[in-house]
Order: C-alpha cells, then sequence, then structure tokens
C-alpha cells in the first residue's frame, strides 16, 4: 500500500475510535480498540460524577446504535425509525430488522468486509452483487432469501481474503455464505437476541428518545 492508502486508512480508523473513545466502549469488539475493557454495565458513562439522565440514557442508546451500523446519518436513523413505527410489531424489533437489512450490514455480516465503514466503501465502490445485479447503494435493504455476492473481479482483493480469515467474528445464523464462493444469502430479519453485538444495545431507548 502506497502513503496516501495508509493515510486514508490512518484516517478512518481514527474517526472509527473516535466514536469508541466518545461513547466509552469497543464498539465493534475489535482487538485494536483503544477501549479494551468492559462493555458495559457499571460505569458505562465514563468518569462522570453525576447519575445520567433519562434522556441521557436514551441518547447514549441512540449513538451507539447508530455508530455501531457506520455512524448512519441522524436524517437516515430517523427514517428508521419512522419506518419501524409503521410496521406491525415491536418497534424496537422492527428498527434492528431494518438495520439488519441494509446490503453493507449484511456485507460485514458475510465478513466480506472488516468493518461497517469498510463493508460501506465495499459496496459504494461496486464490488457487490444482488440476485446478479450489482449494487452500489450501502442503504439497500435486502429481503429474505436475496443472494448475496462479490463480483468475480474482487474476490481475490486482500481486504477481502484477510476479513473472511479473521477470527473476530462468526456470521450469524440468519445467514448462510460460502466463503469460497464468495455468496450468501440472507434468510431472515433477525431480532434483537439474534443479532451479535460486541456491546449491549437498546433499541427500546431508541424509541423511547424519538418518541418523547
Amino acid at each position: 500500500m502506497n502513503k496516501k492508502g495508509v493515510r486514508a486508512v490512518t484516517k478512518r480508523n481514527e474517526s472509527k475510535y473516535k466514536i469508541n473513545r466518545r461513547l466509552g466502549v469497543n464498539l465493534w469488539g475489535r482487538a485494536k480498540s483503544p477501549v479494551n475493557k468492559r462493555e458495559y454495565g457499571p460505569g458505562q458513562h465514563g468518569q462522570r460524577r453525576k447519575k445520567p439522565s433519562d434522556f441521557g440514557v436514551q441518547l447514549m442508546a441512540k449513538q451507539k446504535l447508530k455508530g455501531y451500523y457506520g455512524n448512519i446519518s441522524e436524517k437516515t436513523f430517523y427514517k428508521y425509525y419512522e419506518e419501524a413505527v409503521r410496521r406491525k410489531g415491536d418497534t424496537s424489533e422492527n428498527l434492528i430488522g431494518l438495520l439488519e437489512r441494509r446490503l453493507d450490514a449484511v456485507v460485514y455480516r458475510m465478513k466480506f468486509a472488516i468493518t461497517p465503514f469498510a463493508a460501506r466503501q465495499f459496496v459504494s465502490h461496486g464490488h457487490v452483487l444482488v440476485n446478479g445485479q450489482k449494487v452500489n447503494i450501502p442503504s439497500y435493504l435486502v429481503k429474505d432469501e436475496d443472494v448475496i455476492e462479490v463480483r468475480e473481479k474482487s474476490k481475490q482483493l486482500a481486504i477481502v481474503l484477510d476479513s473472511v480469515q479473521s477470527a473476530e467474528r462468526d456470521v450469524p445464523e440468519y445467514i448462510e455464505v460460502d466463503h469460497r464462493a464468495m455468496k450468501g444469502r440472507y434468510l431472515r430479519a433477525p431480532k434483537l437476541a439474534d443479532v451479535p453485538f460486541p456491546v449491549q444495545m437498546e433499541p427500546h431507548l431508541v424509541v423511547e428518545f424519538y418518541s418523547r
């Protein structure tokens, strides 16, 4: 990698880890995170002496969930909330289901990219096919039984091979993937309990935040 590429990677890492430091958690469970301590529980709000308000707790829950999926913009995140409210069933579970249908999230779950940020860039650069068609929109929502694969020309990229071989994460049960073929299938939208978040996520607090 040339110096320009190294600087770009370093800048992206600093941006990601800034989120970790601000929230006080190792949001993606990465060994390289500067916040490698207990992710949640007592003291999760850093060195604050005062007990956080209900609003503060709800805001933290929103920032964690929004940040986890590549620091989605507030406008986009709120649209997911509105759609979650509109759909039948539990709003907080609906919200998780929508976020896990994002194409960049699916690419990350399939281990075709090492982080949600890398997955977003991977999709944007046109390396991913959905049902045989190139899709370069990270926020594209996949459907049950959709087939997601890495384009033939991209299957030998070092970033893909390194991610697939990483032992940091496992592929969750609501997705199946063949890493030899660099191809997988989205089986179903998960429930909160199905999603392998490295830290405690509380989407019900996000719903409370927006419904204030």
